[in-house]
Parts: structure tokens; sequence; C-alpha cells
């Protein structure tokens, strides 16, 4: 089959095609077997090919540009990095009607973390602080910045207002007002722009054994301001890991308030658009507003 345009502009992926694409660009790989593997996210529909590899197409335009951002950043960053991260082995091209370029990554061995699972986690939170100093550490792109993303709390003002308004009645439209204000009134990041991850939640990280391992979807990898990285204090922490977290990665007071600014705003774009559909989401977003509300 090709992929087709669905109403939503989405091009329908099953595992037919992921096989005639992969067999088609990488002949060497056309005998590994594939399977699709679920749950995936909302961006990119994933195959295991093989023990060692996987497969990820963007399901949406929005996503496309992954595939070549991560194959030209990850491998410049991951030395410097303390935990495991998507290491890329091939971009495969447009073709059989599927319209964007995809990738091929080596297969990181994980589970990604359930809501709560490491709330009260020191050594977890502890690890995040350092793979976060550790990525702020990492050498600048200086000019060679085009294609990383541009965070902007500001920009989100409009929705984030609509959303509160929308679940005013669920989490509280007063403390989520409040809440905004003081992360929009906050002093603006003063340093050099460091790296940031820029989507980090319970769905890209991966545990082994009950210990944190890997840091997956580099796609909204960028250079600015790091707080949208903060976000993470709220959806896999409690108060008590929150503080160590914090303490751990030093920071202040400004930072801390847009990043929970941060937390809000996206905790409540995914409620908005996921949380009437999968249960999973729903308690994620939840938590993640809750969190954010407390702290």
């Amino acid at each position: 089959m090709t992929a087709e345009s669905t109403p939503a502009n989405r091009p329908a992926v099953d595992t037919a095609l992921v096989r005639r694409l992969v067999d088609a660009r990488f002949p060497q790989w056309a005998a590994l077997p594939l399977r699709r593997v679920e749950p995936a996210g909302s961006d990119h529909v994933i195959h295991r090919l093989g023990a060692e590899l996987s497969v990820r197409l963007p399901r949406h335009a929005g996503a496309i540009g992954q595939a070549r951002k991560e194959a030209e950043w990850l491998p410049r960053l991951a030395p410097h990095l303390p935990l495991d991260v998507p290491v890329p082995v091939a971009v495969g091209e447009p073709a059989l009607g599927y319209p964007w370029p995809w990738a091929v990554t080596r297969w990181l061995d994980g589970d990604p973390v359930a809501v709560g699972a490491l709330a009260d986690s020191a050594e977890a939170a502890t690890a995040l602080a350092g793979f976060l100093t550790a990525l702020r550490r990492c050498p600048s792109p200086g000019d060679g910045a085009q294609g990383l993303t541009v965070r902007s709390l500001a920009a989100r003002d409009r929705s984030t207002r609509e959303a509160i308004a929308a679940f005013g009645g669920e989490f509280g439209a007063e403390a989520m007002t409040a809440l905004w204000d003081a992360a929009l009134a906050a002093p603006a990041w003063e340093h050099p722009p460091v790296w940031f991850h820029g989507d980090l939640h319970t769905g890209n990280l991966l545990t082994r054994g009950g210990r944190l391992g890997a840091v997956i979807d580099f796609g909204e990898l960028g250079v600015g301001d790091p707080a949208c990285d903060l976000t993470i204090a709220f959806t896999v922490m409690s108060a008590r890991s929150r503080a160590v977290f914090r303490a751990a990665l030093d920071v202040d007071d400004a930072t801390w308030a847009r990043g929970r600014g941060w937390a809000l705003t996206t905790g409540l774009a995914a409620h908005t658009a996921y949380a009437a559909t999968d249960p999973r989401v729903a308690a994620q977003t939840t938590r993640q507003i809750t969190e954010a509300l407390a702290g």
C-alpha cells in the first residue's frame, strides 16, 4: 500500500508500508523482522527492526524535522550526557507515497516511566538533575543553530488562558491564573543560552530495573532558556523529590516560576487534546497540572 492522507492530513502508516520503505531504502536490513511498537506516542509510528534497531515515521507535519535534527545533533551531545540517548543510524527519504523523512536508530531497552512510579525517588531526581546539568554544559551550536527549537511562554498566553477557562472547574481557574501570571511576570533568563530537551515528560524517559536509564525523543531540542525542562519536576516527582531535584540543579526563583508555567501550559494543552480519549494521558496531565499548582 501507499500512504494516504487522512482527513487530518496525516499519512496512513501500517507495518506493510514500513517494511517496503525499509527494504527499498536499506536492503541490508530486509531480512530483519519488523513489528509495531505500541503505545508509540502522538508524534511517531514506531517499529522495532530486528533486535538492535527502531524505525520512526512522523505521524504529522509538526514532527517532520526530527529525523534530521537528531541525526545532526545527538552524536555531538551524547558523549557529554550521563544517560543513554538515541543513536541515529540512518535517515530514510520520502518514498512510496510516504511524504516525509524518517529515521532508523539504535533500539534502547527500557520501560516508559509510569505515572507516580519514581515520585519519591531521590535517586531519580538526582539523575535527572545531573542529565540536565550536563546537557546545559554541552558546547553551544553557535551559528549552526538553524532548525533548533525556540521556546516562548508569552507566545502561549492566549491558548493557555483559553484552556484555563475550559478546565477551571476541574483544576481551579483562580489558582491556574495566578500561577500563569507569575510565570509570565518572572524575570527572563539572564545567562547565555543553553541546550534544552524541550519535551521532557514521562513518556520520554526509560527505566531499567527500576532506575532511570535513558532519555529519548529530542524533536524539540533547542537552545535558550532551559526553564521548559523543569516540567519534568511536575510530571515525575513528588514535593520531596522535587526539592532534591531543584537543589541539585540549583534553580533560582525566577527560573522555577517559569518552569511551573511551562508545566501548566503543556499539561493543559495535552489535557485539551487527549484527555477525553486517552485515560493514560488524562492521568499524566492531571498529575502534571496538580503538581504544578502545588509548586
